[in-house]
């Protein structure tokens, strides 16, 4: 590893030991890097060394900025975080907002100044908040008012959290503008850091109720830029992006930032992203490329007629397989092939994919340019096209869990054993069959099926339960709970939605069971463990009774 730019070294230290690294690939000439990188003078700082400062960058119902106003912004709170609040390079900063410009520009300051973001999801309550501040050691928080309920619950279960500076209007609000406004803040040099310097602590969804820390480089960023986004997607600079997915999944990240402002494009920032908003969205800004969910698009067919999306190239999706039908349903609707691909947290974006003159309808795809992809048996070899087994890839990116036993699972003599299950065809085509985990797939969204679970189990009425997935025609997955009450509690209409209404107050809201079955027993091993997969079963039989009936 090259000399660290950090002056506290909290994420190298808790990198995995090297042994347990997966091999990365560099084989792409556009993949080989400096040593010395700090990835924001990428995206920001070149396009103003080269004269295109006016070119639009970050466009949004309530602002737009040019390339030259977003780099002075950044600047401007590179410089707060600096001289103001005490952020020295390596310290993580815990970000917390909708998709908006005030946002993104608090995400590349932090990178800029040295620091490590850790970016949540506006929906997260304190419960959630509390584990990402513990585990990365946080102490400072830039965060928008309007979501300071939440964070301010947060910071009273913290003993890591001190410090929260809130933007926005009204109440605590404004305090990072105005430290912003302070005279001489405009320019600030770019802290010097290592290509292979931690940038980036994304917090996965966790299967077992605990999120594992994933730990992206300078490098990394780029390196997604550079294969996915330069060899599938194929944008140009007249290209304007816009898409559903919070900026805290690295799926939004990659797709509404990094990858418009690598090529020098535009994004456009909705801080409410449904099929609705989206359609509006491509009609009045004139979206050349979204990126959402299947979920989405199936929404969004039978509502085409009434928008203008004559502007749309090229539609991305991700977040959960695209079925067949809803890929030739859009192709026919728009003369638009969607660009499918598996991504992880762990691989930071979409590792699987094909650009649309070698898209196949159902299949994912090809491995990108830079990535290669393998299917393991039973036994961890390498298993002969047409068998369904473990997938496996390895490339410029990969796995390293922030100080978790669990990377030994997930990285496997070198390989990033991803935790999903697929078919590769005679023609290295691979076909995606089903999850390999706990975790539920819902409209996009991964949810760990044991954080319901704990969640349901803190309501008094609950003495067991077991989350599964539950196939969903509209959503691909609904979350299903199976719930066996105290006695004497009276398990009916009454009691679902106080449940449901329960985990909505307790995790975040997209996360509470759409479908409740009051059960007097779970199915359990015999030494007393839930056997999800005979949940699973029973899910899988009553949704199918369900489309017959």
């Amino acid at each position: 590893m090259a000399k660290t730019g950090h002056v506290d070294t909290f994420a190298r230290d808790n990198l995995p030991p090297r042994e347990q690294w997966p091999e990365f690939e560099f084989s792409l000439p556009e993949l080989q890097y400096p040593e010395r990188l700090n990835c924001v003078t990428e995206w920001v700082d070149r396009w103003i060394a080269a004269g295109e400062g006016d070119r639009a960058c970050l466009i949004s119902p309530s602002e737009t900025l040019t390339y030259a106003q977003f780099h002075a912004r950044v600047n401007r709170i590179a410089n707060v975080l600096t001289r103001d609040l005490g952020m020295v390079p390596g310290n993580r900063v815990l970000l917390r907002a909708p998709n908006n410009p005030m946002m993104v520009a608090a995400y590349f300051a932090v990178i800029k100044a040295g620091g490590v973001v850790v970016a949540t999801m506006p929906l997260l309550r304190a419960k959630e908040l509390s584990y990402p501040l513990s585990k990365a050691k946080i102490a400072l928080a830039l965060c928008d008012v309007r979501l300071a309920d939440e964070m301010e619950k947060a910071k009273a279960q913290s003993a890591d959290l001190k410090r929260i500076v809130y933007w926005g209007q009204g109440g605590k609000g404004a305090e990072l503008e105005a430290l912003m406004g302070q005279a001489g803040y405009e320019n600030f040099s770019a802290c010097d850091t290592a290509s292979d310097d931690v940038c980036l602590i994304a917090f996965t969804s966790g299967t077992t109720g605990e999120p594992k820390g994933t730990m992206h480089f300078h490098r990394d960023m780029l390196a997604i830029c550079d294969s996915y986004a330069k060899h599938i997607v194929r944008a140009e600079p007249s290209d304007r992006f816009t898409g559903s997915p919070p900026l805290a999944f690295t799926f939004g990240l990659g797709g509404l930032v990094l990858f418009p402002l690598r090529i020098g494009a535009s994004t456009v920032l909705l801080e409410q992203a449904g099929p609705d908003q989206l359609l509006d969205a491509i009609q009045k800004y004139k979206i050349t490329i979204p990126f959402t969910a299947p979920t989405a698009y199936r929404a969004m067919l039978g509502k085409l007629k009434d928008f203008d999306i004559s502007s749309l190239r090229k539609c991305v999706s991700a977040g959960e397989t695209l079925p067949k039908a809803t890929f030739e349903a859009w192709e026919k609707a728009t003369g638009i092939k969607i660009l499918d691909g598996i991504g992880a947290t762990e691989m930071l974006h979409i590792f699987i994919g094909s650009p649309e003159h070698e898209v196949r309808a159902g299949s994912t795809g090809k491995p990108v340019p830079g990535y290669e992809a393998r299917i393991l048996d039973d036994d961890g070899n390498v298993a002969r096209p047409g068998t369904v087994g473990r997938l496996a890839v390895r490339g410029p990116t990969g796995c390293r869990y922030l100080a978790d036993p669990r990377q030994a699972k997930y990285v496997q003599n070198g390989w990033n054993v991803t935790g999903d299950t697929y078919l590769m065809d005679e023609d290295g085509y691979f076909w995606y069959q089903a999850r390999s985990d706990d975790m539920i797939i819902s409209a996009g969204y991964n949810i760990a099926g044991p954080e319901v679970e704990a969640a349901l189990l803190t309501h008094a009425s609950v003495a067991e339960c077991g989350v599964v997935g539950c196939p969903d025609e509209e959503r691909g997955q609904i979350v299903k709970a199976y719930v066996v009450l105290r006695a004497g509690v009276a398990g009916d209409a009454a009691m679902i939605k106080a449940l449901q209404d329960h985990v909505k107050a307790t995790v975040a809201p997209y996360k509470y069971p759409r479908a409740v079955e009051f059960v007097t027993e779970l199915p359990k091993t015999q030494t007393g463990k839930l056997q999800r997969f005979e949940l699973r079963k029973m899910a899988a039989a009553s949704a199918s009774h369900k489309l017959a009936s």
